[in-house]
């Protein structure tokens, strides 16, 4: 699944949310053990990396099947060994959750039943940012009841990410995705080229958040720097093949994994750092 697709499919999760209020998402949330749920059930996949990132394994009763794919979850390894669903709703009725974490997209009719279950839910929004990405983790932690594990996260962020924004100097980058799709502004992508210091191409050419660019057009804007996802570094089928045209042959490269930027959660970090890295280097 491209990087377009996946950002369109997690627009679809404004998430509907469950009668049931969220005492444990309030910042005077109970932080005891046997105060906090104990069958937490993920609908999304932003919502899994947070939840195995703050959770404790066996508060986890479920994540998406999404979780377990390296190509799209970052968690990909620590969610083999835990309850993956398939994204039923028999599934979820199953698993008797008492936290839903991240409702799923209005079109998915067989999740339709879980708003009458009357389930304490988070509705967590797609962090486009980085400040959304820290709100997307304190609720989370306060959710699940360790809101320190979240600040202590946070904390190592921030120390992580300080100095990064000398790296880009100004200079101008592009994301370039499978078939000529271009990630514009007020996305994670464009938040994390502004974090290390560099222009986004698709910003300063007044595109929308995806706009598709031809092979003409992005060898005459020449950017600095053409960002792609790793999984596009060699030549697959044709929608790869474009984006290694001999035409774009002198602009350089750096690669970020999909992984790290689907979502906004703790593997920004890592998206920030190689993305420095990478513009560091030339």
């Amino acid at each position: 699944m491209g990087l377009g697709k996946i950002h369109r499919y997690l627009r679809l999760v404004p998430c509907l949310l469950l009668a049931a209020p969220l005492a444990a998402a309030s910042p005077g949330a109970a932080k005891h053990a046997k105060d906090r749920p104990h069958r937490i059930v993920s609908l999304n996949l932003c919502a899994d990396q947070l939840l195995v990132a703050l959770a404790d394994r066996e508060q986890i009763a479920g994540l998406t099947r999404y979780a377990s794919d390296p190509n799209m979850s970052e968690v990909a390894k620590q969610a083999r060994s835990l309850p993956v669903f398939g994204g039923s709703a028999e599934e979820v009725l199953a698993a008797d959750p008492d936290l839903v974490i991240g409702m799923p997209a209005r079109r998915n009719s067989a999740i339709a039943v879980l708003k009458n279950q009357h389930y304490a839910s988070l509705d967590l929004k797609s962090a486009h940012d980085y400040a959304g990405i820290l709100a997307s983790i304190r609720d989370v932690a306060r959710a699940v009841g360790h809101p320190e594990r979240g600040e202590a996260m946070i904390a190592r962020m921030n120390a992580d990410l300080a100095g990064l924004r000398s790296a880009g100097r100004g200079r101008v980058a592009a994301y370039y995705q499978r078939r000529g799709y271009l990630t514009g502004t007020g996305t994670l992508v464009d938040d994390l080229m502004t974090r290390v210091g560099l222009v986004n191409l698709a910003g300063k050419l007044g595109k929308p958040s995806l706009s598709q660019m031809s092979l003409e057009e992005m060898a005459e804007a020449h950017p600095d720097f053409i960002v792609i996802d790793s999984a596009t570094q060699r030549i697959s089928d044709q929608g790869t093949e474009m984006i290694h045209h001999p035409i774009l042959r002198d602009i350089p490269r750096v690669a970020i994994p999909q992984a790290w930027t689907v979502c906004g959660g703790p593997a920004y970090v890592k998206a920030a750092k190689a993305l420095a890295a990478g513009v560091s280097a030339r």
